[in-house]
């Protein structure tokens, strides 16, 4: 069970007390991620959280880096298109250092000019590697070529020209504006005594005066297009996918299950097909991306360029299957089964655990748990996941993105239409 509490400034805290572990995981989750970016700043809230590493006005970055792995335990962050969050997990005896620190480098950090210049080269570094990645590469390709000009397009790195561009003023205004109480989540999960626990967090968390304001968004305009990006590969990487669903939506569940079914394990549609039937490809899988108001539904695949059409062509018959078709109600059960598994074993980890509590809390305003989401999935049925195919499987509304060595374009729309979708 956790329980929720709102500190004397506003921040929310969601934690869950499990007296049988010895460590304790806590996160402090940030209501802010490159889609609350323009192009003038672009890349700065992931070139934020490399800044709060970097020294405070108590501690150097290799006592923050020392402090909590002295211990055993780890200190991390990561920075998507909508939230960013601060981790940390150490055990239940060093609960006390793990909130001092976090606390210090969210609201101590100096974001000193020589921090900022240095991490610069470093985000650049880090930029290089992902370009020369193509597998990765490719997704960011993908939804540029979607939402062209919507910070939901953009490189969660951002560009070469904008991390470069990026100066003290501008990082600490977005800092003041995005880092404020309305904005923040503490979520913990683990071994600790509640009332003892906020107490602390009140002390380090409580005390901090940024009421700010929620953020304003808007949705992108889906663009249905093929696009081809020419790398010299060895292979084609690709990228063919429909609109997808909010987050919140009350089909969300039911796309989970087809996503699954389609693409979602080794034991999915297109990993039988394509990998072990027709040994076209090494990597194939789907999944869903949802965001606050909209989402995408991709199938993403590597093969050579020679298999590249039939590849895509067999991923159609596919989706086409599902579409007029349906799935058997022992592919349902099994994906329900397995879905069902995957929620419950990941509750045995605590990290785990905090994240749902932090994420859920954060988007949606209120925890959602494991074991609500498989009450609705189980309300699922074979009709359900039908109606989702029809509606989102359509020709018309796929867009593919490739990159790689040079193929001749398909006219997608035509190729899907001859294989029955």
């Amino acid at each position: 069970m956790y329980q929720k509490t709102v500190l004397s400034n506003g921040i929310r805290l969601v934690s869950e007390e499990i007296p049988f572990v010895n460590s304790v995981a806590l996160g402090v989750w940030v209501g802010t991620g490159s889609r609350y970016e323009d192009e003038s700043n672009q890349g700065v809230s992931h070139f934020l959280e490399h800044l709060l590493f970097k020294g405070t006005s108590k501690r150097t970055a290799r006592q923050i880096a020392e402090e909590l792995e002295a211990v055993g335990g780890v200190i991390n962050a990561f920075t998507t298109k909508e939230y960013t969050c601060y981790y940390s997990r150490v055990l239940a005896e060093h609960l006390d250092l793990a909130i001092d620190v976090l606390s210090d480098i969210l609201f101590n950090s100096l974001l000193a000019d020589e921090d900022i210049e240095k991490e610069k080269k470093v985000i650049l570094e880090e930029i290089k590697m992902y370009e020369d990645s193509p597998d990765e590469l490719i997704h960011d390709l993908y939804t540029r070529n979607i939402w062209p000009g919507h910070p939901l397009g953009r490189a969660i790195l951002g560009t070469y020209e904008s991390v470069n561009e990026l100066k003290r003023d501008t990082i600490y205004r977005y800092y003041q504006e995005q880092y404020n109480n309305k904005n923040i989540v503490l979520a913990t999960a683990g071994k600790f005594n509640t009332k003892e626990l906020v107490d602390k967090l009140e002390a380090a968390f409580g005390s901090r005066k940024c009421p700010g304001k929620a953020n304003k968004y808007s949705a992108p305009r889906h663009h249905i297009r093929t696009v081809n990006h020419f790398k010299k590969t060895e292979q084609i990487q690709i990228c063919l996918g429909v609109p997808g669903l909010a987050q919140d939506d009350k089909d969300i569940y039911a796309l989970q299950a087809l996503n699954n079914i389609l693409g979602g394990g080794l034991s999915s549609r297109l990993f039988q097909q394509i990998r072990e039937e027709k040994a076209l490809a090494y990597t194939v899988y789907s999944y869903h991306a949802g965001f606050l108001d909209c989402g995408l539904f991709t199938v993403y695949a590597a093969t050579s360029p020679t298999n590249y059409q039939q590849l895509v062509y067999i991923i159609l018959l596919e989706m086409a299957a599902l579409k007029n078709k349906g799935v058997t109600p022992q592919e349902l059960k099994r994906t329900k089964d397995q879905i069902r598994g995957n929620l419950l074993l990941a509750q045995e980890n605590v990290s785990q655990r905090m994240s749902r509590l932090g994420k859920t809390e954060l988007i949606f305003g209120r925890v959602i748990t494991a074991e609500e989401v498989i009450e609705h999935l189980n309300q699922v049925g074979e009709d359900d996941l039908q109606a989702i195919a029809r509606r989102h499987l359509q020709a018309d509304l796929l867009a593919l993105t490739t990159l790689g060595p040079r193929v001749e374009e398909l006219d997608v729309a035509a190729l899907a239409r001859q294989a029955g979708l």
